[in-house]
């Protein structure tokens, strides 16, 4: 397992497919004696938050605590880097306590200094570039309900920003189709889909980015979206509801054009009214609560393999 994990990019495909392996091992009912045994007893997760955070805080936490660790939350004003100190120091200092790091962060730069100076693993719970945890659960959510990956298409329509980033990494290593619909001007990072359109060439799927919602929509076996006004962009909000709305919202005008058994996701919290209606997110074909659940499940899978990567599920 690669040491630090702040984006898909960091993890091969076996690696993912492990995660989502494990993770899956690690819900079912009947492995209870795993899911909350001392797996990781005496393991401490250091927690950086920047931003606020429901899920990826309260997953994380449960989880090392289930495993047997414990975590220690830390705010930015908690740190001295609230007064001054850098963050390489930071880093060269908690690793001398801590045993790995989640940090949430504004700027993804901020967590490259921190990753080359920890001697710890650090994970990435969201930045401004990626979110590979929300990715990952993502995945073994299309892997629960549909009961494969290759060869499948999703569709993500809105604002090509973190989540959009790193499911374009992760879908294209696995070989599931992702088409990318955006208002123009709002298209993920150029770079991210070049290396997205490399991997599906490799794994026999493709990549389309496109300004038409309908176009991405067509055939979809999952559709996704996400805020149109991520966290930092708030003064951005009346020009983002005026180019995105009604084109690029979710609704069920646009999900006709989609496979009639197709599953929503959204990485959460949604805004009802903006980028999906409340008919789509609580209607019948939505999977955005086992979505959230399973954060929990690869959050474990995550720290096994990055903190006891001895652990073989297949023994228990």
């Amino acid at each position: 397992m690669n040491k630090h994990v702040l984006s898909i990019c960091d993890l091969p495909r076996e690696q993912i497919v492990s995660v989502i392996d494990i993770a899956n091992y690690l819900k079912n009912p009947l492995n209870t004696h795993v899911s909350k045994t001392q797996i990781l007893r005496g393991k401490i997760l250091g927690m950086i938050f920047q931003k606020p955070s429901t899920r990826t805080r309260i997953s994380f936490e449960t989880a090392i605590l289930q495993l047997g660790g414990n975590a220690i939350n830390l705010s930015f004003n908690d740190l001295q880097m609230s007064r001054g100190e850098s963050i390489e120091d930071t880093a060269r200092t908690l690793s001398l306590y801590l045993d790995c790091i989640v940090a949430r962060v504004y700027a993804h730069g901020d967590l490259e200094k921190l990753s080359l100076c920890s001697k710890i693993p650090v994970i990435n719970g969201l930045s401004d570039l990626f979110h590979p945890c929300q990715i990952l659960s993502d995945l073994m959510t299309i892997y629960e309900y549909k009961k494969k990956l290759h060869g499948i298409t999703l569709a993500f329509i809105g604002d090509g920003n973190n989540v959009c980033n790193d499911l374009l990494l992760g879908c294209s290593k696995l070989g599931i189709n992702i088409k990318v619909s955006t208002p123009p001007g709002f298209e993920p990072l150029k770079w991210v889909v070049n290396i997205a359109i490399n991997e599906s060439k490799k794994n026999d799927s493709y990549v389309l980015i496109t300004n038409d919602p309908v176009e991405a929509v067509k055939d979809a076996d999952i559709v996704t979206t996400d805020t149109f006004i991520s966290i930092g962009k708030e003064d951005e909000k009346e020009k983002r509801d005026t180019l995105f709305l009604p084109l690029y919202q979710v609704n069920e005008k646009l999900v006709k054009h989609a496979k009639k058994d197709f599953i929503f996701m959204h990485c959460l919290p949604a805004k009802r009214g903006k980028e999906v209606t409340a008919e789509i997110i609580d209607g019948p074909n939505s999977v955005v609560w086992t979505e959230a659940e399973n954060r929990l499940h690869v959050q474990k899978a995550l720290l096994i393999k990055l903190l006891n990567p001895e652990f073989d599920y297949k023994i228990y």
